[in-house]
């Protein structure tokens, strides 16, 4: 006689959009979740499938305008602002353990007697286990950590240059004019030059492994003419050789089963429709490259939110997780 598998139940608020798609997509086939509402108040009543298309034929499930505390985590998919208001708004019991998926509470901000930790899991496994409620961080900001946390924890970082291209569904599902198809396609463009949000969090991750780093990170973030998916490129002068900085970050990511280094030339549909981050190095002259690749809606939003539900509920860190990318 086998025992039945641990089963999660989930709460999803603001289900409608790109990450809450995501975050269904993921969950209908994780072994221990089990959904119990998606609340989206516009579409109360419509199946899921009725917004994501994807699901047709996956789940009967609806939309629902009620909340409930009879659940054991609840995802916030909500627009930045919006779920501090949600649960400043609403009586959240507090036992039900929260994931954020916004920016509003990255920086150490609390809600009430919630405190969240910053959840980016190949930094603070440990205290992404023990916690109860989680920031779960920006799609930018986990690609450009992944491809330097080796260097602050080994204390080797100085001033960063970094670009980031995105995919159009970073923007999100409300239509924009730089969303638009007849503009995105075949067409590029930066935008928050050196002022992007994420770059906050960036430079209070990477302080936490290296406090004496006061050096500027230069981001230029750019939009791509694709959907999905994020490539970054940061460069630093080091003096270590190539096959010692690979090494570095070899050790550092033993053990993550989500973020690799590879040694040949990767591109960005390794990664799409994964959970992965893909890590590159190459040394020019006395210049450290590192190319660092992940979706943007799994790594970079959903996928890492169910990575950290995982450690929070004691559940295998991959469950749910070991999804196959789409490389033709």
């Amino acid at each position: 006689m086998t025992n039945a598998p641990i089963k999660v139940r989930i709460g999803i608020v603001g289900g409608a959009g790109y990450t809450g798609g995501e975050m269904i997509r993921i969950l209908l086939n994780h072994p221990n979740a089990d959904i119990s509402f998606v609340h989206s108040r516009s579409n109360a009543g419509n199946p899921l499938y009725a917004v994501h298309a994807d699901l047709l034929g996956e789940t009967e499930l609806t939309f629902t305008g009620e909340l409930s505390n009879d659940i054991d985590v609840l995802f916030l998919c909500l627009g930045h602002g919006e779920a501090r208001k949600f649960l400043e708004a609403n009586n959240i019991a507090p036992q039900v353990k929260v994931i954020d998926l916004s920016q509003d509470f990255r920086l150490g901000e609390t809600s009430g007697s919630r405190e969240f930790v910053y959840g980016l899991p190949e930094m603070q496994r440990a205290l992404i286990k023990t916690a109860s409620n989680i920031a779960n961080p920006g799609c930018f900001a986990t690609g450009v950590q992944l491809g330097l946390l080796p260097l602050a924890k080994a204390g080797l970082l100085q001033e960063v240059h970094t670009t980031g291209i995105t995919g159009s569904t970073g923007a999100g599902q409300s239509l924009q004019a730089t969303s638009h198809f007849t503009w995105r396609a075949n067409n590029v463009s930066t935008y928050k030059v050196l002022s992007h949000q994420h770059l906050r969090e960036i430079r209070r991750s990477l302080q936490l492994l290296q406090p004496a780093f006061t050096g500027d990170i230069n981001f230029v973030p750019v939009r791509g003419d694709y959907p999905r998916g994020i490539w970054i490129t940061s460069y630093l002068t080091c003096d270590l050789s190539l096959e010692a900085a690979v090494q570095l970050y070899k050790d550092y990511y033993a053990g993550h089963p989500f973020t690799h280094v590879s040694e040949k030339q990767i591109d960005l549909k390794q990664v799409v429709n994964t959970n992965k981050c893909l890590v590159q190095l190459e040394k020019v002259g006395n210049k450290l490259v590192i190319h660092s690749i992940e979706d943007n809606l799994l790594k970079g939003a959903s996928g890492q939110a169910v990575q950290n539900m995982n450690l929070m509920c004691g559940l295998d860190e991959t469950a749910g997780l070991k999804l196959k990318s789409i490389v033709f």
